[in-house]
């Protein structure tokens, strides 16, 4: 009888780690869309719908989600029909790749940390506040939140650092966590007001209190966009402004 815990190797050797998950029979595993290397012959991926219950109230949900959050309508299951299954990962961003294990803990996720979670462990969407939803930029009106026992593979954009807080207070620029514990608080908003925040140019943060863990990566996928965008010349063909019109 398969036990759905994920068993997984992530391979340290790697700069930007491929990370493999190995199913018995019966076994499963629901992954980020489009994060498949390979996998061997006994595994079938099979696309379900991203939503909980049955029908007509399943679809529902999963669009709700997909309107709300940003979240695929679909998420896709891997499954095995042999003890010897083998299906390989890899992140959409280079970066880590850590394992949070369910149960006593809970966790909560930044867009874009999901990377797959074993069959026995679940989500569910969250709502959040409307101010938590206007000043995150992440997560939308709903933030994804593990449930049950298992296995949870988290992804980042460059490292990853594990912070604790024991009856504690810290404020993180909300574009570098990656995943915090559900019992913590958490409140998102601008730094030091609108003027302020421009003129720092740190936007927008999130301050989390209590006891519990943060991961938070090294990277900035906001600032690194805006600093690839800075040497991004546009244009139409043939205006002489534009660098590719002077190519073509």
């Amino acid at each position: 009888m398969p036990d759905n815990r994920m068993k997984y190797n992530i391979d340290s050797n790697m700069q930007f780690p491929l990370v493999e998950i190995a199913l018995e029979t019966g076994e499963s595993a629901f992954i980020q869309r489009g994060s498949m290397v390979y996998h061997t012959p006994s595994v079938t991926l099979n696309t379900k719908v991203n939503g909980r219950g049955s029908g007509l109230g399943k679809m529902v949900g999963a669009l709700g989600r997909a309107m709300t959050s940003g979240e695929s309508f679909f998420i896709t299951q891997a499954v095995s029909n042999a003890d010897n299954g083998v299906i390989a990962l890899a992140p959409t961003m280079p970066g880590q790749v850590i394992a949070l294990h369910l149960g006593a803990k809970q966790y909560r996720l930044n867009d874009g940390a999901f990377l797959a979670l074993d069959g026995s462990a679940q989500y569910k969407m969250e709502r959040q506040s409307i101010g938590r939803a206007f000043f995150g930029g992440q997560g939308g009106l709903f933030v994804m939140t593990t449930e049950g026992e298992g296995t949870l593979l988290a992804n980042s954009f460059g490292s990853i650092k594990k912070i604790e807080l024991f009856n504690q207070e810290i404020t993180i620029d909300n574009a570098h966590v990656v995943a915090w514990s559900r019992d913590l608080n958490y409140d998102i908003h601008l730094e030091n007001g609108f003027m302020q925040s421009i003129g720092t140019g740190e936007g927008v943060v999130n301050t989390f209190h209590g006891t519990g863990e943060i991961y938070v990566q090294s990277l900035n996928i906001e600032t690194f966009a805006n600093v690839v965008g800075s040497h991004i010349v546009t244009g139409s063909k043939g205006d002489s402004g534009s660098f590719l019109g002077d190519l073509f």
